[in-house]
């Protein structure tokens, strides 16, 4: 028999600032029931209440109407995205704090693995620092069902990495906000989608939801063309608007495959650029920022080590490494802010930059949306192109009525799109971008793919968001805290196959972050065992499972394919919950077969690669 759940909202209705924000006259009241082992992706726009929504589940407010139901015993952990450091002298201080505090030799633990000083004064902790401190003290509290509201923010690819691994391990329920893409396709199996105020629920996890998204929408669509009111179309501008963007994408990632081609036939073996493509003339006039052998150090620390580059004019590049690997400090250099202890580096006086970085401020919150737009006029300059205020936010997914509304009472994630649709629209062509993921919804993020994509201008974008990268950038420069900085045509996956070429770990805990690299989910095609000159002659078993390996993965990602359809009636568990069992079962198994080949067969590749 399946599990019955530990958690189950029925019949939710949540009225807030005077509209129904759930349930409501418009839409149906909410059931939500969560499993013993869920792993489920929370998705939603900004503003649709998920951050509510997960106040609700933890009983920190109150439901207008509906019915909570727990089993007894369940210890229900809220990771916040912004915790309350209020009062506390220390990290630990905080971690300490509140009724259901863990024990402190707990935390501590999960600190180090971790690799932040519970002793650091909170007053002064960074971001990164604070984040890390929240994540100790929510997993040391053992929770059965854990909730979690933007994890990765401000965690560098070391951190995400080790909680990425502690997640596959975890033995209960958890739900995830979340814009990273990565992180959620290598971790849910299922998908909750706020939408509107209603909750649809799929098991699938976030991989596949994005055609499960534009399927709901598609249905919904040739409902409205149905109708005559023209106010029941309009009101699926939107839905329409993110389905088309993601096509459009489609064919921007074709272009910059391209560009990435055309970027690696300039790069010599160390990272100097050479003549591919062009000639050294127009290869020379087309840069914008020059850096030759530039070093920078900071007492006895070497940051930067011998690095060049030349930035052409078009290139996206990415800064990837460890919190305090230097990637801040590349990008002052980069852009003139800081002069290098060696070297120099030479920039355009065409060069106008426009610099949104993560420590961006909140605009003024008694200021509506047309006073930050157009100095609260009905026109705004975008890039010198005169636009109507309303037109403009349509582009960043607001519906145009918000254009009096005060910015104080927006969330974080819509005043966070606001103030890129503001600082896009200055007129520039350089770009510099540090963690500009942070706080966005998934449709924001595909707009600033496709804005950045459009842009005439170089960007430059430091983030530890892994599918954005891939997404957008033509080179990745990668820090590894030694002072050396690799340059690769390509985005994350990349890098990251660099480094593995070289065996190299992401830095460990207690230095500049923690966890070791992981292998991604789906293996990637690698040349056949007579191809290379350093081809480990295998044994007659490996050599076997080389071979056919793939083709069994394959097989096992139709049948977790097909489990999860099955799954996907709502009516199942109620109609027969032995067969509910019996899937549920023959999938975590599948899973886990998956999961073992493909380990397999990535460390044959290895051999196989010398």
């Amino acid at each position: 028999m399946a599990q019955p759940p530990i958690l189950s909202w029925e019949g939710l209705g949540l009225q807030q600032g005077g509209r129904w924000l759930f349930g409501g006259p418009e839409q149906a009241d909410i059931d939500l029931h969560i499993g013993p082992r869920d792993r489920l992706a929370l998705i939603g726009r900004n503003g649709a209440g998920k951050t509510t929504l997960f106040r609700l589940i933890d009983d920190q407010i109150e439901a207008d109407r509906g019915i909570r139901k727990v089993k007894p015993g369940t210890r229900i952990v809220l990771l916040e995205q912004d915790p309350d450091f209020t009062g506390c002298d220390t990290l630990m201080d905080f971690a300490l704090r509140g009724e259901h505090a863990p024990a402190e030799h707990e935390v501590e633990a999960i600190a180090g693995q971790l690799g932040i000083d519970m002793a650091t004064p909170a007053k002064g902790a960074s971001g990164g620092e604070r984040r890390r401190a929240a994540i100790a003290k929510a997993l040391a509290q053992e929770p059965d069902l854990l909730l979690m509201d933007e994890p990765t923010n401000h965690l560098d690819l070391a951190a995400i990495d080790w909680l990425e691994g502690w997640l596959d391990r975890y033995k209960g329920a958890f739900v995830v906000i979340s814009h990273d893409r990565t992180f959620l396709k290598r971790l849910t199996r299922a998908t909750i989608w706020l939408d509107r105020g209603t909750l649809r629920r799929k098991e699938v996890g976030f991989g596949g939801y994005e055609a499960w998204e534009e399927q709901v929408y598609a249905e919904e669509a040739r409902a409205a063309e149905k109708l005559d009111a023209k106010l029941k179309i309009e009101a699926h501008w939107l839905e329409r608007g993110v389905t088309a963007r993601r096509k459009r994408n489609q064919g921007r990632l074709e272009k910059l495959w391209q560009m990435r081609a055309q970027r690696a036939a300039m790069i010599a073996p160390k990272g100097t650029a050479k003549l591919g493509l062009a000639t050294e003339e127009e290869f020379k006039s087309k840069s914008v920022i020059v850096a030759e052998h530039v070093s920078k150090s900071y007492g006895e620390r070497r940051i930067i080590r011998d690095f060049t580059l030349r930035i052409q004019r078009g290139d996206r590049i990415g800064v990837v490494g460890a919190n305090g690997a230097g990637k801040t400090t590349l990008l002052k250099l980069l852009t003139g802010e800081i002069a290098p202890d060696e070297g120099t580096v030479e920039i355009s006086k065409k060069l106008t930059g426009v610099m949104i970085d993560q420590q961006r401020s909140l605009l003024e919150g008694d200021k509506t949306v047309r006073q930050v737009l157009a100095e609260g006029g009905d026109w705004i300059e975008v890039r010198g192109v005169r636009k109507h205020v309303q037109g403009y936010l349509k582009e960043f997914l607001f519906d145009p009525k918000v254009v009096d509304t005060k910015v104080g009472i927006m969330s974080g994630g819509e005043r966070s799109r606001l103030l890129l649709a503001r600082e896009f629209a200055r007129k520039s062509n350089l770009l510099v971008l540090d963690e500009p993921t942070n706080d966005l919804d998934l449709e924001t993020l595909d707009l600033l793919q496709e804005v950045i994509a459009d842009y005439e201008g170089t960007v430059l974008i430091v983030s530890h968001d892994r599918d954005f990268l891939d997404r957008t950038v033509t080179l990745t420069l990668g820090l590894d805290g030694s002072g050396v900085v690799d340059i690769v045509a390509g985005g994350y996956e990349d890098w990251e196959a660099k480094r593995k070429e070289r065996k190299s770990p992401l830095p460990r805990a207690g230095r500049t972050g923690s966890g070791s690299a992981k292998a991604p989910n789906t293996p990637t095609p690698q040349p056949s065992p007579a191809s290379g000159k350093g081809s480990q002659k295998l044994s007659y078993k490996d050599q076997r499972d080389y071979e056919l390996l793939p083709a069994r993965i394959e097989e096992l990602e139709t049948a977790i394919a097909r489990g999860e359809e099955i799954l996907a009636d709502p009516e199942l568990y109620t109609r027969d919950p032995q067969k509910f069992a019996n899937i549920s079962k023959g999938l975590e198994n599948a899973r886990a077969e998956k999961d073992a080949a493909e380990e397999r067969w990535l460390s044959l590749a290895e051999m196989v690669e010398g």
